[in-house]
């Protein structure tokens, strides 16, 4: 087959493409995405101090102000501030893509068996999605934080348990609609399988909108990652992460500002990002996510 786009094709990918790139809001979100995961990939080439994301202790330099050597200050152990923020993002960056990698998948695969077979598979789904979404997702993750030993890994699963409800119940939406259309039943006349139809009608037309859920969440999963490791039930020191970085720097509030700072800074920066992206794709793409 051809992979050559019709003009139709054409003229749509432009479309979108000139939406997004005059939504100004869109464009600073994708630069603030770009920039930091740009940022997290050469921490260790744009770090002063890179061996400061362990064990390191300098008890001569702790507490220090920002300055020259020190762009954001020191910690309490004499760590520097900047390197330990940039590869923060790191942490962060690699719970989004192991919560995204699990939750998205799975939820997008159990929303069309859904929406597409009904009957006792979409009670059975839609019941177990209800049932997950009842349960708060941060009281969730602090059960599980407090019964598992506090580290990246068991902070994915802990979070991951309770987000694939929400691509479930977005595909389910979506694949109920579509599973109605006429083209559906000429293909299912034609003799297609359930395997094609799911995968190659239905799964194409749900991209749009698990794209913009996807992006929009990857703020929600930083946001959340941080406040578990804030709460201590995060990733488990001395691993530079955002969010135990502020719960370490609080106590010391309101003379060493800048250990606050930093850190609170690159949380909301990260987590500005995906919302401006993803409010630009859900424009661009024109639908509800």
């Amino acid at each position: 087959m051809s992979s050559i786009q019709t003009p139709r094709e054409l003229t749509s990918s432009y479309m979108a493409w000139y939406r997004f790139s005059r939504n100004t809001a869109a464009m600073v979100g994708a630069f603030i995405v770009i920039s930091v995961l740009l940022i997290a990939a050469f921490a260790p080439w744009i770090t002063p101090f890179p061996d400061h994301i362990g064990s390191v202790v300098d008890f001569r330099n702790r507490h220090a102000a920002p300055d020259m050597t020190h762009w954001f200050g020191t910690d309490k152990a004499g760590r520097d501030i900047f390197t330990r923020t940039v590869f923060g993002f790191r942490v962060s960056l690699m719970l989004v893509v192991g919560v995204l990698a699990i939750s998205v998948p799975i939820g997008a695969v159990l929303g069309m068996a859904a929406g597409y077979f009904g009957g006792w598979t979409e009670r059975l789904i839609t019941g177990l999605t209800n049932v997950m979404l009842a349960i708060p997702p941060l009281v969730m993750a602090l059960a599980i934080g407090n019964v598992l030993e506090p580290n990246l890994t068991n902070a994915m699963i802990a979070i991951t348990l309770l987000w694939w409800t929400w691509h479930a119940r977005l595909v389910y939406r979506v694949t109920v609609t579509i599973a109605g259309e006429d083209y559906i039943e000429a293909v299912r006349l034609a003799g297609a399988s359930h395997f094609h139809i799911m995968f190659r009608e239905i799964l194409p037309n749900c991209i749009a909108v698990i794209s913009v859920k996807t992006t929009l969440d990857a703020a929600f999963v930083i946001l959340f990652g941080a406040t578990l490791s804030f709460l201590g039930f995060g990733v488990k020191p001395p691993t530079p992460d955002l969010g135990s970085m502020v719960a370490d720097g609080r106590q010391f509030l309101p003379e060493m500002w800048w250990e606050v700072l930093a850190p609170g800074f690159a949380i909301f920066y990260a987590t500005l990002g995906f919302n401006l992206l993803g409010d630009g794709l859900r424009d661009m793409f024109d639908v509800e996510a």
